[in-house]
């Protein structure tokens, strides 16, 4: 089995002094957008990642995504160096360790929302069948079985989001990146999200969520802060997974 492309125990992610410069075309510093995080990710961990505008958390989840590189430091995922892969072993554990779901959804518009959905598999090189079969799997695992001739365009925002994340499950990742997964929708459209994801976790996947509402991370096992680049908290909350049942906040 090649090792970038199953997880099955200890650390999904693991941050070992990482840090991230920008600079500027004459080669000073414009911006140190991370300095020496230290962080590991368990399987299986439902963690939110919080803090203010510039604070690093964007940055943060471009590397443990493997969208960016760090300055400094080292990240291992799944007990693997990033630094040691070469394009197409960092592209098959991007493609098939990580599953990702953005605020904006991301669904391009020509296509139906089956043939969205099957597009991770095409780069990967699936057969037409099997593409067809997981995608037919993974929309109506999110409720969607019954929209999947349907265009984007056709879709209500909820609709949208859940389609967005059958597409992150089709690969059948091990960990799930969100990026304020809620942030286009309604209250109502917003808990029914939360929700479904928090079914994910229930299900054995590791979800890392850049969220700015305290509401929603107070659901999460872990919230780590970040400011100005750094940790600035991180706290494990001892806690029994219920999805947003009784979350009052969502609907002030």
């Amino acid at each position: 089995m090649n090792r970038t492309e199953v997880i099955t125990h200890g650390a999904v992610a693991e941050l070992r002094g990482i840090s991230k410069t920008y600079f500027k075309p004459d080669g000073s510093i414009l911006v140190e957008a991370l300095r020496a995080i230290n962080l590991r990710i368990e399987l299986g961990q439902y963690l939110a990642v919080m803090g203010a505008s510039g604070s690093g958390k964007s940055t943060l989840m471009n590397i443990l995504g493997c969208l960016d590189q760090p300055t400094e430091g080292t990240y291992l995922l799944g007990g693997r160096d990033v630094s040691e892969m070469d394009d197409v072993e960092l592209s098959r554990a991007r493609g098939r360790q990580i599953g990702f779901i953005f605020q904006a959804f991301n669904l391009i518009s020509e296509l139906s929302i089956l043939e969205n959905v099957e597009v991770p598999l095409f780069y990967q090189g699936a057969s037409r069948h099997d593409r067809h079969q997981r995608a037919v799997e993974s929309l109506a695992s999110v409720g969607l079985e019954d929209r999947m001739t349907h265009r984007p365009s056709e879709l209500s925002g909820g609709q949208q989001q859940r389609a967005a994340i059958a597409r992150a499950l089709v690969t059948r990742p091990t960990v799930i990146l969100a990026d304020e997964p809620t942030g286009n929708l309604d209250t109502q459209t917003g808990r029914a999200i939360l929700d479904l994801i928090a079914d994910l976790h229930r299900q054995g996947l590791t979800i890392i969520m850049v969220t700015h509402d305290e509401r929603v991370a107070e659901h999460c096992q872990r919230v780590v802060r970040l400011r100005d680049g750094e940790i600035e908290s991180d706290i494990i909350h001892e806690r029994t997974d219920e999805g947003t049942k009784g979350f009052q906040g969502l609907t002030d």
